[in-house]
């Protein structure tokens, strides 16, 4: 169980895996928040060890040892003695808790480091005090104050408690980079032992005494309601202890999970499905192609792009669309709930703590101290755990039955129900000069507008690009399928539209695909920098074997600039990347190591949705159950990944979104060297390349 933070009595407790006393820098009542970083992060242990509060969530992109990285480096303390805890949900981490959008390290850049510092700062000062020193003649060094006259040693842990009764110092000057002892060297992940030996405690892995298995029954139609259920049958089942109504359909109880499946099975419910019944795919996709040959919202407009697109020398169009996505986490979705009267405690692998507790407080009517969010390791998010719907169900179904509650999803919930990423249409015009450059681009963009309006158009509206002319529009069309984050948000599948339109550019111009964006990059250094490394990894321009392409793809999102140049080809019919470089520019590197990972993961990712990936809907319903119909990459489908950093001293972007966007435009740009055929739709189809 997570240790919990109280502002009012920070902490002074016994840890058992320590084998003496963790120490907190003591927060009191009357102390304002905005002095209290540094307790809502560090613990010293007079065992000598320190615990770092790591405020975000892990789910396997290397959160635990990167945010102990920026903390160890200011502290000073000895890399082996480190150990790390979830915290719950407390306002010394912001207004909203959670990890969306690669922000752990962005958001955390400064504000762990510094609470590593003013730690520092508060260890060499209880030193100073004991040898009658000046602070001055001290120095911090893996995990012990060194006297420099006498070369005297005290521990980190021996220091603990005098330091716990200073004042937090303000004002404490962060190292220069050059200093570095941690940050930009590779570090090997914290998490990886206990994840191999088992002992790292995932949501589905909860148990609490007296504990019931929950399972729900939710309309197979989007929006649709219960009119109606018998549960005798359900009942009947040998274990099922309970069948309750909730908000999202009908929950069946019982002393194990494979039961409360088989009650579920059995349980008979008429359902009101609602007007989503009235959509499928097919439909859907027209009614985008339809409305884009409209203008919409304008979202960016740059000069006259309709009077540049007229007077054109050249003028090319293209419609370019993508389906839904799920975000299919290895782990399913779970959550174990325990409801009283006066309090409520939530056990969940989430990425949104503080949503968790608010769903929690909306459904119980508790007040939010009175909520505890025990976060734990998740088997993948990639966004579908920022949401707390299946947080909701867990806590609806505890305070009906009065015990603890643990509700599972299974894989054909998890991709049945689901908050997809939109599927989405692009209609593209381009004006080119008599030379072959672009003059004027114009896109208009139908989809269903979740978080307003940019992320429909982001990765397309904020073109790099120099081009004199621009205009994009976007149309919000909405059917009723729920639609959420996806692991790069709009990017994903607005890089896909805009970097193979630009390649369509460039072949329309007799222009070579690099020099295009290298040319058009002009305002933009760390993007063409990227492309340079990037074009001189892949040995661009070099002659490669027969039926194979190059492909190239720019993306600038999260903070982070990406190029990417897939090798590929057609082979009997089938898609077969062989190679991909990638150059990053994700400024300041916290661990190298862990970039590389994450891109390598990113393209896995993308590459899965741009071969395989799809979500279809008939009638309301989604069509795919499991993974045998939304097939993820297999090993030997992997290309080789090579991954180049440049270096740079700009403050960090996020990385675990960066790679995502950019696989699918690179492969089939690829494939239209390799073949000559264009790749205006995902994900990638036989018949496309026939």
């Amino acid at each position: 169980m997570s240790l919990q933070l109280n502002r009012r009595n920070f902490l002074r407790t016994t840890a058992a895996a320590a084998g003496g006393l963790l120490v907190g820098f003591r927060l009191e009542a009357d102390t304002p928040a905005t002095d209290s970083k540094l307790n809502a992060f560090v613990h010293v242990g007079t065992d000598d060890h320190v615990t770092l509060f790591i405020h975000k969530a892990e789910m396997g992109q290397g959160t635990v040892t990167s945010l102990s990285m920026l903390l160890a480096e200011e502290l000073e303390c000895d890399w082996k003695k480190i150990r790390t805890e979830f915290p719950g949900v407390s306002r010394e981490y912001g207004p909203n808790q959670g990890v969306v959008g690669s922000q752990s390290i962005r958001s955390s850049w400064v504000s762990l480091r510094q609470a590593g510092a003013n730690a520092r700062e508060m260890l060499v000062q209880a030193a100073a005090q004991r040898w009658g020193v000046d602070k001055a003649g001290c120095r911090a060094e893996n995990n012990a104050v060194i006297n420099t006259a006498t070369n005297a040693k005290l521990s980190y842990g021996s220091l603990a408690d005098a330091a716990s009764k200073l004042p937090v110092p303000a004002g404490v000057a962060l190292k220069d980079p050059a200093q570095f002892r941690i940050i930009g060297k590779p570090r090997k992940r914290l998490d990886t032992p206990s994840k191999v030996d088992g002992s790292a405690s995932f949501g589905i892995d909860v148990r609490l005494p007296n504990m019931q298995y929950a399972v729900v029954a939710r309309c197979p139609v989007f929006g649709g309601k219960v009119a109606g259920f018998d549960s005798a049958k359900a009942k009947a089942v040998p274990g099922v202890k309970s069948v309750v109504q909730i908000s999202t359909g009908v929950a069946v109880v019982a002393d194990n999970t494979w039961s409360a499946m088989q009650g579920r099975r059995v349980l008979e419910i008429q359902w009101d499905e609602g007007k989503t019944a009235a959509y499928s795919t097919p439909g859907i996709m027209q009614s985008f192609a339809d409305i884009t040959k409209q203008p919409g919202q304008t979202q960016r407009q740059v000069g006259d792009a309709p009077a540049a697109l007229a007077s054109a020398a050249k003028k090319i169009e293209a419609v370019y669309e993508v389906p839904y996505l799920a975000h299919a986490p290895m782990e399913p979705l779970n959550c174990v709930a325990d409801v009283r009267s006066d309090r409520c405690q939530v056990w969940a692998s989430t990425q949104g703590q503080t949503a968790a507790r608010n769903e929690a407080v909306k459904i119980t009517g508790l007040k939010p101290d009175d909520v505890q969010v025990y976060t734990k390791y998740m088997g993948g998010g990639f966004g579908r755990r920022a949401r707390a719907d299946y947080i909701g169900e867990a806590v609806e179904v505890s305070k009906a039955l009065g015990i603890p509650v643990k509700l599972t999803w299974s894989r054909e919930d998890d991709l049945q129900q689901d908050w997809y990423r939109p599927a989405s249409l692009t209609r593209f015009a381009a004006g080119l000069d008599a030379d072959g450059w672009p003059v004027a681009f114009a896109s208009q963009t139908a989809c269903t507008y979740f978080g307003g309006p940019r992320t429909a158009v982001e990765g397309i509206a904020d073109t790099p690009y120099a081009i004199p002319h621009i205009l994009v529009g976007s149309h919000n069309v909405d059917p009723g399928i729920p639609v959420s984050y996806w692991r790069s948000v709009g990017y994903s599948q607005n890089t896909f539209f805009h970097e193979s339109f630009l390649d369509e550019i460039a072949a329309a111009g007799g222009k070579d695909p690099l020099e295009l964006r290298r040319r058009l990059l002009a305002n933009s250094p760390r993007l063409k920098a990227a492309l340079e490394l990037a074009a001189d990894k892949f040995g661009w321009g070099k002659a490669l074997p027969a039926g194979h392409g190059a492909g190239i793809s720019v993306a600038n999102n999260i903070g982070s600039n990406t190029v990417q140049i897939a090798e590929a080809s057609l082979e009997k019919g089938k898609v077969k990347v062989h190679r991909v470089v990638c150059a990053v520019d994700c400024g300041h590197v916290v661990n190298p190591s862990g970039v590389e990972q994450q891109i390598q993961s990113g393209i896995v990712f993308g590459l899965s949705a741009a071969l395989k990936g799809g979500i279809t809907i008939d009638r309301g319903r989604v069509e795919q159950t499991n993974f045998h119909q939304y097939d993820v990459l297999r090993i030997d489908e992997m290309p080789k990944v090579e991954v180049y950093l440049v270096p740079s001293t700009a403050a960090p972007g996020g990385i675990g979104e960066a790679s995502p966007p950019g696989i699918a435009p690179a492969v089939c740009n690829a494939l239209f060297a390799a073949t000559g055929k264009r790749i205006r739709r995902l994900p990638i189809r036989p018949e496309d390349l026939a």
